[in-house]
């Protein structure tokens, strides 16, 4: 811990009375107390979790959502509960939230936005996004903060999940429990941020051309039905019979195109329309751009693990870090396995020197550090705090 900044998480396993109120004790590492992240299955009682943890923390700024699992210090949880504090002088904190953002997710975008406030002595800043991800074209809700905060202050973030439920996630801001939302929470620090954004997806084959699509929907890939060209890369003796088993089938064989010579972005497909044999996400597959069909292994997305550690923590400037926080993809943790998600923590722990590791499996990841693009899938982003 530095004499100005504190990082501290607490974490627990299961929906037991009154673990609110203990795991906020265990994160409440230091005083005056700044910000508290709540990362928690959907299978609690939101609005008495949020009140176990006011009784604790008091006024507090909150922001947090629902998960497709939780990182811990020790771990990856199911059906958990992990929360982040940040504190001391050296951070600033001012949160926002908004609402029914499927009618509008530009201006959801730029509305959060403006919570991150100037502090001339704290100059380094980092705006934070929490975002219902089955709202609609998630790229909107990026595109609407840089509009406001410019390249100056990158952003971070992930969609919420519902253990893989696919039905509703919520969102949390203060003492209340939000959808189809997006909760914001604009940090100034004293001290460095870091952002590493890694994948770990290859790609198979020859490229295909998007013919066709609008928002988050893929209608043709050379002048064919999306799904049909899909289905017939990869080769399948029998196609998926429902929305259920395309999006299975879909976590290992995900879409990716180029972006400016680094990495591919990668692309989730969520589901299809079995009429009118298109593909849908939660993110645009802009038209006219070359994509491929993306495959990885346990090696290939470790390695990238470690690659966005190393981004992350370089950006510090060689300071050592409080605590990282990670917004992983659910579709790596099914590529990994069990054995293999709890060694990329491990290795995130290894990285950080001691310093905790935490945060939650995500329906899709936030990192924008230059240019507009920043909303990712199937991804892993790390945010290092010095």
């Amino acid at each position: 811990m530095q004499a100005d900044r504190w990082f501290g998480v607490g974490s627990a396993r299961g929906p037991e009375n009154g673990v609110g109120a203990s795991v906020v004790d265990e994160a409440l590492v230091g005083d005056d107390p700044k910000l508290l992240i709540v990362l928690c299955s959907e299978s609690y009682n939101l609005p008495t979790l949020l009140r176990e943890i006011r009784t604790r923390a008091g006024d507090v700024p909150l922001i947090g959502c629902t998960t497709a699992g939780e990182i811990a210090p020790s771990g990856p949880t199911d059906a958990g509960l992990v929360v982040i504090a940040l504190g001391g002088a050296g951070f600033a904190v001012e949160t926002a939230y908004a609402t029914e953002i499927s009618q509008g997710l530009r201006e959801a975008g730029a509305a959060v936005a403006r919570c991150v406030a100037l502090h001339d002595d704290l100059p380094y800043k980092v705006l934070m996004l929490l975002t219902d991800g089955l709202a609609g074209d998630q790229p909107e809700i990026v595109r609407g903060a840089y509009g406001v905060l410019g390249a100056g202050v990158p952003l971070v973030g992930g969609c919420a999940g519902d253990d893989l439920k696919m039905t509703g996630t919520f969102q949390l801001h203060g003492d209340d429990v939000l959808t189809d939302s997006v909760v914001a929470a604009g940090i100034a620090s004293s001290a460095p941020f870091g952002i590493g954004v890694r994948h770990g997806w290859r790609r198979v084959g020859e490229p295909m051309l998007v013919t066709r699509s609008a928002g988050n929907r893929v209608y043709t890939l050379d002048d064919r039905p999306a799904l049909d060209v899909y289905l017939d890369r990869l080769g399948l003796a029998e196609p998926p019979a429902d929305q259920q088993a395309l999006a299975t089938l879909a976590l290992m064989h995900p879409l990716g195109f180029d972006h400016r010579g680094d990495e591919e972005l990668v692309r989730y497909i969520a589901g299809g329309d079995f009429a009118e044999r298109s593909l849908s996400g939660i993110a645009e597959v802009p038209q006219s751009a070359l994509v491929w069909v993306m495959e990885g292994d346990a090696e290939s997305v470790l390695a990238a693990t470690d690659a966005a550690a190393r981004d992350s923590l370089a950006a510090l400037g060689g300071l050592p870090a409080l605590g990282i926080i990670a917004f992983d993809c659910v579709a790596r943790r099914g590529v990994l396995g069990e054995e293999g998600i709890q060694a990329e923590i491990d290795r995130l722990a290894a990285h950080a020197s001691g310093a905790p590791v935490a945060g939650f499996y995500t329906y899709g990841e936030i990192a924008r550090t230059r240019g507009l693009r920043g909303f990712h899938n199937q991804t892993l982003v790390v945010l290092s705090v010095a």
